[in-house]
């Protein structure tokens, strides 16, 4: 495994994170268990989840994932909802709850996809006052957000956060070999980003799926892509043995991608990625939880 520096909070993570909506999916809670132990076993320590994730499965069976010894080895991140700092303490209470943890390592403000989250999030009453007193309150150690829409809301959410002189520890956003091409995160976010010491954590390698499906490189190629940028930690859906087994391949063969090789393979995938087809979470709501379930805004 790969281990990197989690931009300037001085933890050291690995740089293949597990996946949380996935890890809820399996037919039963025994297999869950066992596939998030495999991947701790074999040197993933990042471990991504969400309060909404699997109606709170994923959440459950991590945290019975990380009895037994396990919780100490990893680094644990949820995200909340919650725009209102009494949402976001509702939500955060039952995250913990769930996980079996008195203390979750990084906290992210989830599906920042809207221009008035930040607003939102840092207006009087707003989800950043509750997540501050956590911190303080020794209930959380960092703070991030995340989203998949726009990189103009990504921006807006680190102008807003400027204007109330407050810095994120870490922000989460699409990386992939099709970003390049339509609304980049790469181009327009990252290295707004890298500037200030913000870790960038990738996601959506595969899109979910469709970018996998687009026949325009390998999974493999697709890893190293998102690993050779300036990010702290790709996190990928890991569903299953097999798919452990290929994101552990791709960190054990990992070199940085050259210029050129990094150029060419942006040119195989230029043209289906030019209207977005493949990056749907950036052109429809499908992936929008949050758009489907406004209650958990507050």
């Amino acid at each position: 495994m790969i281990y990197r520096e989690l931009g300037k909070t001085g933890e050291r993570v690995s740089a293949i994170g597990l996946g949380g909506a996935n890890v809820g999916t399996q037919p039963t809670q025994a297999e869950s268990i066992a596939l998030i132990r495999s991947a701790i076993d074999r040197g993933i320590t990042f471990m991504d989840n969400s309060w909404d994730y699997n109606g709170g499965i994923s959440e459950v069976r991590m945290g019975l994932a990380l009895g037994d010894g396990y919780r100490h080895k990893v680094f644990l991140m949820t995200k909340m909802d919650g725009r209102t700092a009494r949402s976001y303490n509702q939500q955060l209470e039952e995250s913990m709850g769930r996980l079996h943890t008195d203390m979750i390592d990084l906290v992210q403000f989830h599906e920042v996809i809207r221009m008035e989250d930040p607003d939102r999030i840092f207006g009087e009453g707003g989800a950043i006052e509750a997540a501050v007193a956590a911190r303080q309150a020794g209930k959380i150690r960092y703070i991030g957000f995340t989203g998949h829409k726009d990189p103009a809301v990504h921006l807006r959410m680190l102008e807003v956060a400027r204007q109330h002189d407050f810095h994120f520890d870490t922000v989460q956003m699409p990386i992939n070999v099709m970003d390049a091409h339509f609304r980049s995160f790469a181009k327009e976010v990252m290295p707004v980003a890298n500037q200030q010491g913000i870790a960038v954590l990738a996601m959506k390698t595969f899109g979910g799926g469709p970018i996998l499906r687009s026949n325009t490189a390998e999974a493999t190629e697709m890893l190293h892509y998102s690993l050779t940028q300036p990010v702290a930690v790709v996190i990928t859906g890991i569903d299953k043995p097999a798919i452990l087994d290929q994101a552990l391949e791709a960190a054990r063969t990992f070199t940085p991608l050259t210029g050129e090789q990094t150029a060419a393979l942006l040119a195989r995938t230029r043209e289906a990625a030019m209207t977005g087809k493949y990056e749907r979470f950036k052109t429809n709501t499908d992936a929008d939880a949050t758009a489907r379930n406004p209650q958990w805004l507050g």
